[in-house]
């Protein structure tokens, strides 16, 4: 596949090229068919998956609660997500078709980062909201009233949005003359920063400072949480009761494992520079892994959503 193309470049404050090439995964190219083939049933499913958690969430009247509204959202998030990058990867394994142009992968670059750091926000408000469930049941639909519900969905988006525009603007006002391949399948920022030739120290060291603070606070949150709910949980009396209560947090704790583990690899490294190659493998992980392992996770071993699940699909066969 094709790895240098000469562009023409334009001279401002520096030189810019019109166009990034992805190099995806060079090692395996090859095997570009049968890559194309698993990424693409692991995208429909994924897609597949999160959407019927939507679609029965909005359906069934008995998950109009705030759990459930929370993981329709975040189904959403990880549709949208996968949706930025993997329909690029898909042409880059069946094509060969590399090149992506400079609006379109600051573009993307913006929109991967955005959901992804919405996503975890919205992790820290699913700790919050298993965290009021379990230890002030009294006080749940109290304080976590529909409005409240609202406006902590609103933050999980605008809150992205102020902390990610900032480098995303000195990092897209980098000069980048060249090499102009991006050593990953999606443009990310880390790349994105190592291939600028001017002086990208300020850029990095904000990327990586902002990258910090995005996760460290959903992870105080979410520690913080989940601190409180073992201890409640361990208080319970009955083994049947802390049964139950771990339940509906184990698949919680599962994605966010895998969110956390992955992304920390991916992005709280002051040096861009290091381990492109390994971010990789990370980077699969939250675009097509947990995407996918999502849905299953959390409906599993959920009654309610079986339940709801296998209604939603009589209704549809009555009304044909």
């Amino acid at each position: 596949m094709l790895l240098w193309k000469e562009m023409p470049m334009e001279m401002g404050n520096g030189t810019t090229v019109q166009e990034f090439i992805l190099e995806g995964f060079p090692a395996s190219q090859h095997l570009g068919k049968v890559l194309f083939l698993v990424h693409l049933l692991a995208y429909l499913a994924s897609i597949a998956g999160n959407a019927v958690i939507v679609t029965i969430t909005c359906a069934d009247s008995r998950l109009h609660t705030p759990m459930y509204f929370f993981l329709s959202i975040f189904s959403f998030f990880e549709c949208c997500f996968t949706s930025t990058v993997i329909p690029k990867l898909l042409i880059i394994f069946l094509l060969g078709r590399q090149t992506i142009s400079f609006p379109a992968c600051f573009i993307q670059a913006f929109v991967t980062v955005f959901l992804g750091a919405g996503g975890f926000f919205l992790i820290a408000v699913m700790s919050l909201d298993r965290y009021v469930a379990i230890c002030k049941p009294l006080h749940y639909p109290t304080i976590m009233s529909l409005k409240t519900c609202f406006l902590l969905v609103t933050a999980c988006f605008t809150l992205p949005f102020t902390l990610i525009t900032g480098p995303l603007v000195k990092i897209s006002q980098l000069s980048f003359c060249g090499p102009h391949v991006i050593p990953h399948f999606f443009c990310d920022v880390g790349p994105l920063i190592h291939l600028s030739c001017s002086d990208s120290r300020s850029a990095e060291m904000l990327a990586f400072v902002v990258a910090l603070v995005i996760l460290l606070t959903s992870l105080i949150i979410t520690i913080i949480a989940y601190s409180n709910i073992v201890v409640t949980i361990v208080r319970l009396p009955s083994a049947k009761e802390k049964k139950k209560a771990f339940s509906t947090c184990s698949s919680h704790l599962i994605v966010l494992s895998l969110m956390y583990g992955s992304s920390v690899f991916i992005y709280v490294k002051p040096k861009q520079t290091n381990r492109l190659d390994s971010s990789r493998g990370a980077a699969l992980v939250t675009t097509v892994v947990t995407p996918l392992l999502n849905p299953v996770i959390y409906t599993l071993r959920n009654k309610q959503v079986h339940q709801a699940l296998r209604e939603t699909m009589c209704r549809m066969k009555i009304s044909r």
